[in-house]
């Protein structure tokens, strides 16, 4: 199962005389890695390397580091560590010291794991979005009974006869919840799947 993290995290270390700042941090969208990455960049330093990956799109940076030593061992950092929806940043300060490319690789790689190994993780859930329409009697009924089946309401909109909710909830409890949602209505509530 995927995890992603419930906070940004930091975790530093220096490697011979190198001295290397990771953050790391949840995201949702390319737009929010980015503001991210600029965050926590430090002009002063020597090199800002990042990763970040969300399902099936990723994207790093070696920042002046030679090719494949940097951002590319810390995407798979992240894969390594079962992360989606993170982003992870190493600031490095050089220290005189050439690290050659697989100890560039080493710390790009292994500074990004320890970040993400000491960040407290979230399993995340692969939910699908349905929606349904409830008599505004059963609103409150239905709403008290959603946290049972790890159903969130994304939005609820009121029309004269009651409430249309967009829910997204795991998809093994769809089964279960158009029961009970059957049994609160006597067969009048049908949940809907979205079209993906």
């Amino acid at each position: 199962m995927p995890f992603t993290l419930a906070s940004s995290c930091e975790y530093q270390e220096t490697i011979r005389k190198s001295r290397f700042v990771t953050h790391a941090a949840p995201i949702a969208t390319p737009e929010q890695a980015q503001a991210f990455i600029q965050s926590v960049s430090d002009s002063t330093a020597t090199h800002n390397c990042w990763a970040w990956k969300i399902g099936q799109q990723y994207r790093f940076s070696d920042d002046g580091e030679p090719g494949g030593t940097a951002g590319r061992p810390m995407l798979t950092a992240i894969e390594g560590q079962d992360c989606d929806q993170v982003v992870v940043v190493v600031t490095r300060w050089f220290g005189g010291i050439q690290l050659g490319t697989g100890g560039l690789a080493r710390a790009y790689g292994g500074s990004a794991a320890k970040c993400l190994q000491a960040g407290e993780r979230l399993p995340l859930v692969a939910r699908v979005r349905c929606h349904c329409h409830c008599r505004f009697a059963e609103l409150a009924l239905i709403k008290a009974r959603l946290p049972e089946f790890d159903a969130l309401i994304e939005t609820e909109t009121f029309d004269a006869d009651g409430a249309e909710l967009l829910l997204a909830l795991p998809i093994e409890q769809q089964p279960a919840l158009q029961r009970a949602l059957a049994d609160l209505s006597r067969g009048r509530i049908v949940l809907h799947a979205d079209e993906a």
